[in-house]
């Protein structure tokens, strides 16, 4: 134990920190006598010393010791789980369909292969991977989880509440004072689940955002008010096209129509909408992606995040064979880059782009685009080129300290077929680097769903910066200047002036308690509040 306070003792003393300065540490101390550290065995140290009142709490030790920092730099702890294998009604040429997978996922994918190591059990899933950050010394406080799998909208419902039950009772089993409660899918009610999510709102690991991933034309009335009966707050979207002819040729089974139908339910209900394109698709061209992309920043769209999947040919899909019949052709990483070159500058500073290569495993694509670093070889050609990419991943402040003397408020208003929207942020004066941001609808045409009836809706609220522990006090990080207070407050003042005298808030389950302090009050669906 002494070799280990040792090494925490030099972190917390050592000035000017270096990439190698850690491994150079920890080889001049090392464990028993030989060998070093690992991540989660230094973590396991550091938080025995706390307990033991050895060492005291070291915000520069804590950081100083996380492994992969930027998996929390966005100021929450990330889990990813999939459903079950199950039918989807997708027929589409480029996807892959193994029997033992959820169809569009291949088993050698990092997500896919800890789902299918946990035979798709969605509290195992769950709980594997709060250990897993929590073991190289990332907080879980407030977690984002994001449930895939096919199509969800097509799942039995008694699974899709089971499933979300018992990734709550994962969260939830973090507190020691939760009591795993085991009901049987066959068995499960709405009642079950409102259960473990009332527990969530106070417990140590809250879901601060729920994410599921379906189809435009299982978006309907009903099934956005099921959504968010679930919990959800943001919903993954694949439209992959703005063509119809495109959308015909690679059987996607639904039309441009039903994706604008999707965006305008999702809009009017407060959900977070987060669409999938895919350049290079059957059928289409270079110049028909880089228009399909300029037009997804036209009122029938807005999508507030993105995710470009440059289609991949996968072996033993109809496109494989299309391919070796010469009647299809992948891009060539100069097209690629062309494309990349001639759309990301163009992105709203509004939208985060999430990713825009899919991280298949290079082994597993028969030809195409291998590289998954082709983010950087874009934003490496588009600065050479003088232009820049504006999108809020581009800008976030991660682990930089702030003040107010350093921060400007930006409102951005914009209109959708269905809305008037308000991307409403604050980012420092000298770096452009974002802190904080909400994103405030104003409906102009009612709303199906009745709770929202004459009120404006807060779609998000997120503050970035290093993740902390909630209740814990530092300084100078952009979650420490009561930036979401400051946020609620200006989205507030633009709903009266625009006529609304109620304003509410799509609020995840763990951040009930927050709007609580700030004067909203939890409603069927929805956090209100009279202004």
């Amino acid at each position: 134990m002494k070799g280990a306070l040792n090494i925490f003792q030099e972190i917390e003393k050592k000035a000017k920190w270096k990439e190698n300065s850690l491994q150079k540490i920890l080889k001049k101390y090392p464990k028993d006598g030989k060998g070093l550290y690992r991540h989660d065995e230094l973590v396991s140290k550091y938080q025995k010393l706390i307990e033991e009142g050895v060492l005291e709490k070291s915000k520069t030790i804590e950081e100083r010791i996380k492994m992969k920092p930027i998996r929390t730099q966005s100021g929450v702890a990330t889990i990813t789980v999939l459903m079950k294998p199950y039918p989807c009604p997708g027929q589409c040429i480029f996807c892959p369909n193994e029997p033992n997978m959820p169809k569009s996922y291949i088993s050698s994918e990092p997500g896919a292969q800890r789902a299918l190591k946990h035979n798709f059990d969605p509290y195992d899933q769950t709980r594997y991977r709060i250990e897993a950050l929590q073991n190289i010394g990332h907080s879980t406080d407030k977690i984002e989880l994001i449930v895939l799998g096919g199509t969800c909208s097509t799942y039995p419902l008694k699974y899709q509440i089971w499933f979300v039950k018992r990734c709550f009772d994962a969260m939830n089993s973090f507190d020691k004072d939760y009591k795993v409660k085991d009901v049987k899918e066959d068995n499960i009610e709405w009642e079950d689940l409102e259960e473990v999510q009332k527990f969530n709102e106070t417990t140590k690991c809250r879901n601060v955002g729920l994410v599921f991933e379906t189809r435009p034309d299982y978006i309907t009335e009903d099934e956005v008010i099921r959504l968010r009966r679930l919990g959800a707050t943001k919903i993954q979207i694949g439209i992959q096209s703005l063509n119809d002819k495109v959308l015909g040729l690679n059987k996607r089974g639904h039309r441009v129509k039903e994706t604008k139908r999707a965006f305008q339910l999702l809009r009017l209900a407060g959900f977070k909408i987060h669409a999938h394109i895919m350049p290079n698709l059957y059928g289409s061209n270079l110049k028909n992606d880089i228009k399909d992309f300029k037009n997804l920043w036209s009122k029938n769209y807005y999508p507030d995040e993105l995710k470009i999947y440059p289609t991949s040919i996968i072996e033993n899909t109809e496109l494989d064979g299309l391919y070796k019949e010469n009647r299809y052709r992948p891009y060539s990483k100069d097209e690629l880059l062309e494309y990349f070159v001639k759309t990301l500058p163009h992105t709203p500073r509004f939208v985060r782009l999430t990713r825009i290569v899919r991280d298949i495993p290079s082994n597993e694509i028969v030809a195409g685009n291998r590289a998954t670093n082709f983010r950087q070889i874009a934003n490496k050609e588009i600065k050479n080129l003088g232009l820049k990419v504006e999108d809020i991943r581009s800008r976030e402040i991660r682990d930089e300290v702030v003040g107010w003397d350093n921060l400007e408020e930006e409102v951005i208003k914009y209109k959708t077929s269905v809305s008037i929207e308000f991307f409403i942020s604050y980012r420092t004066k000298d770096t452009d680097r974002i802190c904080g941001f909400l994103r405030l609808s104003l409906p102009k045409k009612k709303s199906f769903v009745k709770e929202l009836d004459n009120s404006s809706i807060i779609r998000e609220v997120h503050v970035y910066g290093t993740l902390v522990n909630i209740g814990l006090d530092s300084s100078g990080e952009a979650q420490h200047l009561g930036l979401g207070k400051k946020l609620i407050e200006r989205s507030e003042e633009i709903s009266r002036e625009n006529g609304f005298s109620i304003i509410s808030v799509i609020s995840a389950i763990g951040t009930r308690k927050y709007y609580e302090k700030r004067g909203f009050k939890e409603g069927e669906l929805y956090m209100k509040k009279a202004m």
